[in-house]
């Protein structure tokens, strides 16, 4: 029995299955739809899919740093909910698809799905771990580090935070212990403080430009009712000394060092640099937080309950 493009596209918004997947249903249905959907079913893709609609905030963000290439990686794998997080073989399968972006360096997810994990796709692993688990589970997002860079990776409560950072070290400071605990420590500050900004020069004109419009409105209601009001250039030097304040909040490298607050992140660099007698730059970091900018999913119980009732 013949099908078209039409049956392929009706199969997959029936069953929610990508639609290679929905013609390879229905080849070997020979074109029948109920064969083929029940084809889905027996695979389990079909059940998987379904659980797709389901919101997964929660997760983990791993890093894996490879010791024999030095290139890393951070990803965040999303789950339902957090007691998955935990499980061992969930937090396994974040670790090998770090090691496939490793390896692999694809352009983005939908090109790591297609990258091979074992005798499967990261796709068919994924899949496979829906059945197994019972949650929707989904790659969300990553980055890879090349080996240009001394590449230190710093995860917070178990995964909920992970900092992953690249530094650029003179040769004679490789390898070096002190540089990974450098490492660690800057991956902490930027757990903790959540930077916006790795350097001042960063800050682009357009939010520049905003703050010190904010600031200046403070500056000139706070002038209203002063005792002595101050003269427009003395306001617009208060403004701009506010600026410096926003970069020490703001930006990773002008912040006061969680663990000396005398000092900011740049001049401790420079200092165990300076120490060590070699060079060490902050290149890069990226900072994930799981579950950031997903809408959770909150359940009203006591509706629930009521509907349960009537």
């Amino acid at each position: 029995m013949a099908f078209t493009a039409k049956d392929v596209k009706a199969l997959r918004e029936q069953t929610n299955v990508g639609m290679m997947d929905c013609k390879k249903a229905l080849q070997e249905a020979d074109g029948d739809f109920d064969k083929a959907i029940e084809i889905l079913r027996e695979k389990g893709l079909a059940k998987a899919a379904k659980k797709a609609s389901r919101i997964a905030a929660e997760g983990i963000v791993c890093i894996e740093v490879c010791d024999a290439c030095g290139a890393a990686a951070i990803v965040e794998v999303n789950s339902e909910t957090d007691f998955v997080a935990k499980n061992a073989d969930f937090q396994q399968f974040a670790s090998d698809v770090a090691k496939v972006v490793i390896k692999e360096n694809p352009a983005d997810v939908e090109a790591l799905k297609n990258c091979k994990m074992g005798d499967v796709t990261v796709e068919g692993a994924l899949q496979e771990k829906v059945l197994t688990i019972g949650e929707n589970l989904q790659i969300r997002r990553f980055v890879r580090y090349d080996d240009s860079t001394v590449n230190v990776g710093y995860t917070h409560m178990g995964g909920v935070i992970g900092v992953l950072v690249g530094l650029e070290v003179s040769d004679n400071l490789k390898g070096n212990p002190v540089v990974a605990e450098l490492g660690k420590d800057i991956g902490m500050q930027a757990a903790a403080m959540r930077p916006l900004f790795m350097d001042k020069s960063d800050v682009d004109q357009a939010t520049l430009d905003k703050e010190k419009e904010i600031l200046l409105a403070q500056a000139l209601e706070e002038n209203k009712t002063a005792a002595k009001p101050k003269p427009q250039q003395i306001i617009e030097k208060m403004v701009m000394g506010r600026i410096g304040k926003y970069y020490e909040e703001n930006c990773l490298l002008q912040q006061a060092f969680v663990k000396e607050n005398k000092v900011s992140v740049e001049k401790h660099i420079a200092a165990v640099a300076k120490e060590l007698g070699g060079s060490i730059k902050l290149a890069k970091y990226t900072r994930f937080e799981k579950g950031e900018g997903i809408e959770k999913k909150q359940d009203d119980f006591a509706a629930e309950v009521a509907s349960m009732a009537k």
